[in-house]
């Protein structure tokens, strides 16, 4: 898996993820009130712990925690850019938009 950030996206992350070295950047398949693994939603989550499923991704900014369980519903190749009007970061691939409204959480 290849992940790509854009330079939007990391000024505006760089405001919420001050201590790199005490916390991880993850991006979560959240599944929570779906109904349905494959109904989840992807989100960034800043993190303290890994969980046992997290895979480590190295990306062009920080290296990214995904879940292993939750790749196959992501692309081989992703960018979280950042959309200045709606307020929000977007998850996409060369095929798709997988969230265009994905939120950046504090957990």
């Amino acid at each position: 898996m290849n992940i790509t950030f854009t330079e939007e996206a990391i000024v505006k992350i760089e405001g919420k993820f001050e201590n790199k070295t005490t916390h991880h950047l993850k991006l979560k398949y959240d599944t929570d009130g779906c109904g349905c693994v494959v109904s989840g939603v992807p989100a960034l989550w800043i993190v303290t712990e890994k969980d046992e499923d997290d895979e480590l991704i190295e990306t062009n900014y920080v290296p990214v925690l995904v879940e292993k369980s939750k790749m196959v519903f992501l692309d081989e190749q992703l960018k979280i850019s950042f959309n200045e009007s709606a307020n929000s970061f977007m998850l996409s691939s060369p095929a798709q938009i997988l969230n265009p409204r994905m939120s950046l959480l504090v957990k």
